[in-house]
């Protein structure tokens, strides 16, 4: 029993392992571009990014391992702030509140629940997974 016990932590370990080495990817006009790891993402806190274009977005992952990224540029106030922004839900909806006029911005379409004529651009997020090993390709996971 100890043998299986240390095979199924090994393999545990193995798969959190493998889940912070995997390289998170945003969907932008000049097309999927890595901005960090998984294990850089912690769940109720943003991180900034900056894409090839000079746009920066924030990106956030939730308690379940589902990333969000929308453009980091609260439009109320024209500050890249959206990625300090304090992250909840409404209505079943993920949302982040800017951190200085409090409005909310929906994670998964970027529009304001507070304001329906204002919106943000939302990414798409997915994760590739680095499998180690000789003739090993790499995973895709959609985030």
């Amino acid at each position: 029993m100890t043998t299986a016990t240390a095979t199924l932590t090994r393999t545990e370990e193995d798969i959190e392992a493998a889940a912070t080495a995997a390289t998170v990817e945003i969907r932008c006009p000049q097309g999927w571009v890595a901005v960090c790891t998984l294990g850089d993402l912690i769940p109720g806190r943003g991180v900034a990014a900056l894409l090839p274009d000079g746009t920066q977005v924030a990106l956030f992952i939730d308690r379940a391992g589902q990333a969000y990224a929308i453009a980091n540029r609260d439009p109320f106030t024209g500050a890249q702030v959206l990625s300090r922004g304090l992250t909840g839900s409404a209505d079943g909806r993920p949302f982040v509140a800017s951190p200085l006029l409090k409005q909310r911005f929906d994670l998964a379409s970027g529009s304001c629940l507070d304001d329906p004529s204002v919106s943000v651009a939302a990414y798409r997020v997915r994760s590739v997974e680095q499998v180690r090993g000789a003739g090993a390709g790499g995973g895709e996971r959609g985030l």
